[in-house]
């Protein structure tokens, strides 16, 4: 019983096999005008393990301790409390926005393009952008300054690796 179940399983897929075979020689000298279907990326998109950059360990913050001394002054504890939210997509849009005509952007100048709006959460979250994507480079023996200014119109800076964001 399974070898008849078997031979006639066989002979149904071969009988699919020469009907694609007369399907194919009747269309080869007369080709259909029109595709049913067309591709929307002409090239495969490769993602090579070489193409990666090695993995480098990052460096230890240099934190000088006589900034961290704690003063007699009263601390406002409700600033911790304080949630911003950042919107990443948007800086991802925006990075993606300054690299349309460069190949590459540094963090520092594309902050000159559009500047923090919510301070150093925003700066983070490029950070945090720079450091999760493969075609971003942050370079811990270069450093760079970036400066903003805070709602109530205070100045204020961090000195942080020097990122660039690549195509």
């Amino acid at each position: 019983f399974l070898d008849d179940q078997a031979w006639l399983e066989n002979r149904r897929i071969m009988e699919l096999i020469r009907g694609l075979e007369r399907k194919a020689v009747a269309v080869r000298d007369n080709p259909p005008q029109q595709l049913g279907m067309g591709l929307e990326m002409p090239i495969p998109e490769l993602n090579l393990v070489m193409d990666r950059p090695l993995f480098s360990p990052p460096l230890r913050p240099d934190i000088h301790a006589d900034a961290l001394l704690a003063d007699d002054q009263a601390i406002d504890t409700e600033a911790l409390f304080d949630q911003v939210h950042v919107d990443r997509q948007a800086l991802e849009a925006g990075i993606r926005r300054a690299l349309q005509d460069r190949d590459q952007i540094s963090l520092a100048e594309l902050l000159e393009i559009e500047p923090l709006e919510q301070g150093l959460a925003e700066l983070v979250t490029y950070l945090a952008i720079a450091a999760e994507h493969d075609a971003a480079l942050i370079d811990d023996r270069s450093a760079q300054t970036i400066a903003w200014t805070q709602a109530d119109g205070r100045r204020r800076q961090a000195r942080v690796p020097l990122v660039v964001f690549t195509r």
